[in-house]
């Protein structure tokens, strides 16, 4: 028997919050190298070359600058988007005319992804921008673009106040929006279709594939979003962390400017880390998610 919807809901809230918890744990050095590529394209040779030059100048806490807005980002928004989740694949069935225990497709299951993923844009923008700021303060001082001593999250966050306001924390807002919808399809999509390749494969239940496959799958969900949106992604990063010296211009706007002073390859830098960084982090937040949720279930079932 199912359980009453409101309690269903805190069930995903939470395990999306220990799978957001496990992704940041696994891959924050990954997603700091991601976003200082991003920002900062002509800086470094390459992914080794980041990863090294931020040991060099800060050391090993350099490689983990933002965990914490990167921690309340990833528990706020995962624990958001698998609550929404959750109540998306309710409309999904609605829209198809479904029973409301009719097990959804993999493409139904996508598509409840993606909408989700507005409402969990709307906690994640905040704190991203903050995380984002942290992670490229360093090279915004060595620049002479901003004073030294902004390097702490009060202080981020004491400045976007400051100048900008609440509204402030929205900067690149659109653009997140832009790059979850598409992504989140992607990424459900991804892990569905791989989980259900294994299932038949094993020929066994989705549920039951095992810890390897479902890290697996998950990964691969992440490696799809990112394939599919990057270029959107490393747009959001230049507004977030350039609005530290005034007002951005558009997505649009940002977007025809990168091209055209530094060509497409631009859009693409800091991919390696990240394609490098999806694997064991989103197979950890998958895992945390999925193992979390059953052991609740069934607590409620009992």
């Amino acid at each position: 028997m199912a359980p009453h919807p409101a309690v269903q809901a805190i069930i995903d809230l939470s395990a999306g919050a220990i799978g957001g918890m496990a992704c940041v744990i696994s891959g924050q050095p990954f997603d700091t190298a991601k976003v200082k590529m991003q920002t900062f394209p002509t800086m470094y040779r390459g992914f080794l070359d980041c990863f090294v030059s931020i040991y060099r100048q800060v050391g090993l806490r350099g490689l983990y600058q933002g965990t914490t807005p990167a921690l309340v980002a990833n528990i706020a928004e995962n624990s958001v988007l698998f609550m929404s989740y959750g109540f998306c694949q309710e409309v999904v069935r609605f829209v198809c005319g479904a029973d409301r225990d009719a097990v959804l497709s993999d493409v139904q299951k996508a598509c409840a992804g993606s909408v989700a993923s507005i409402f969990s844009s709307m906690v994640l923008c905040p704190t991203e921008l903050v995380k984002c700021r942290l992670q490229a303060m360093h090279e915004m001082e060595e620049s002479g673009k901003v004073a030294k001593g902004q390097n702490t999250v009060w202080s981020v966050v004491k400045t976007v106040l400051r100048k900008e306001g609440p509204l402030g924390f929205y900067q690149g807002l659109t653009t997140t929006i832009v790059r979850e919808v598409p992504g989140y399809f992607c990424f459900f999509g991804g892990y569905e279709l791989s989980r259900s390749v294994f299932a038949h494969y094993m020929a066994r239940d989705k549920e039951d594939i095992g810890v390897v496959p479902l890290m697996f799958s998950g990964g691969f969900g992440g490696a799809c979003l990112w394939l599919m949106v990057y270029p959107i992604d490393c747009v959001k990063s230049r507004i977030q962390v350039h609005s530290l010296v005034g007002q951005q211009q558009g997505f649009l706007k940002t977007f025809m400017g990168i091209v055209r002073t530094e060509g497409f390859a631009a859009l693409y830098s800091g991919l390696t880390p990240t394609m490098i960084r999806t694997f064991p982090a989103n197979g950890a937040l998958f895992l945390a998610y999925e193992l979390s949720r059953k052991m609740m279930m069934q607590q409620v079932d009992s």
